[in-house]
């Protein structure tokens, strides 16, 4: 037989309207005993994917307004090669990253 489960007895509350009202609101509620809870996301977490180094060498060439072919020519590294680093399907590497850092105007080690 089943047994009957207690639920905790919280309940959440969302409230919309002019700003005045909802400060209001908030010291009742504190006064209450209630606490605010914000919904956040660590930080690392959240910019997980824009600090890759592919995200980051393809930042650096777009600020510089070159194409992957145009970097290329650049660097000597195959177009194939700088859209794998860019895409985190191949590592960029201490070299590689010396010789972009100078066609894009960066410190290498922000590639690493």
């Amino acid at each position: 037989m089943l047994e009957l489960m207690k639920k905790p007895h919280i309940e959440e509350a969302t409230f919309i309207g002019p700003h005045k009202a909802l400060r209001k609101l908030r010291t009742y509620a504190r006064q209450l005993g209630l606490k605010e809870v914000e919904d956040s996301v660590p930080w690392r977490e959240a910019l997980a994917e824009s600090t890759s180094p592919g995200t980051i060498l393809k930042g650096a060439r777009l600020k510089e307004g070159l194409t992957q072919k145009e970097l290329a020519n650049a660097t000597g590294i195959p177009q194939s090669h700088i859209s794998a680093m860019e895409n985190d399907k191949m590592t960029i590497g201490k070299e590689r990253a010396k010789r972009l850092s100078l066609a894009l105007h960066v410190d290498y080690r922000i590639f690493l």
